[in-house]
């Protein structure tokens, strides 16, 4: 720099100063910055941006949003609303499927404080005591115990509201939506044991443990849809 300074401030017999020492003395400089950039990429102009930078990739596929429908990322879901035995709204339910998997996530009010079963159950309603939603769901292929239908037990708190999100592989979105009489999920009164009785009680759990938990009455019904 001291040495351009030097060359700049020579001046010609008629006063002028000599661009022959400047102009290549910038083209040098212009020559430096360049070389810095990266390989494709374009230095801005902009006063007060930055420049992308070039990592040599290209850029990531847009695999749309959840829910969207559309895009290789777009997932299936279901809604439905919970009603208590005295018809009022006891909460939501929702179903994102992803492939094989389906993320569950239950938001209940209005309930019990405790433990309550949770299940889907194979008949798409939710008439007086909610018997008419039948039994638990038991998709084709699977004959085994637990039920298809089968959930974590719901925690419901002191104040009766209660949140679950759960994941599960045992049945798939079209599983609920293409089941011959639709489903729909229900919440027990009571915990659900899963069938799981030491045999210090008994040799097996009967034939309504093994279908029921032992989860009680039901509480709240929704069809899912």
């Amino acid at each position: 720099m001291a040495l351009l300074t030097r060359r700049d401030s020579q001046t010609t017999r008629s006063g002028r100063v000599s661009l022959r020492v400047v102009a290549p003395m910038v083209a040098i400089a212009a020559l430096g910055l360049t070389a810095c950039s990266p390989p494709n990429q374009e230095a801005s102009d902009v006063p007060g941006t930055t420049p992308a930078v070039w990592t040599g990739q290209a850029a990531p596929a847009d695999h749309g949003s959840e829910g969207d429908g559309h895009g290789a990322g777009a997932t299936s879901r279901l809604n439905t609303v919970l009603k208590g035995a005295d018809g009022k709204a006891a909460g939501t339910a929702t179903f994102v499927g992803d492939g094989d998997t389906v993320v569950v996530t239950v938001a209940a009010n209005g309930l019990e404080p405790g433990f309550h079963g949770l299940h889907i159950h194979s008949v798409g309603s939710c008439e007086g005591d909610f018997t008419s939603a039948g039994g638990h769901l038991k998709v084709e292929g699977h004959t085994g115990h637990p039920a298809s239908g089968d959930l974590p037990s719901l925690f419901v708190l002191e104040d009766g509201t209660a949140n679950l999100t759960t994941t599960t592989d045992a049945f798939t979105v079209e599983d609920l939506q293409n089941h011959d009489k639709g489903t729909a999920i229900v919440v027990h009164s009571g915990a659900d044991n899963f069938a799981n009785i030491p045999t210090r009680y008994a040799p097996a759990p009967d034939q309504a443990t093994l279908d029921t938990g032992d989860a009680g009455s039901r509480v709240a019904c929704g069809v899912i849809k």
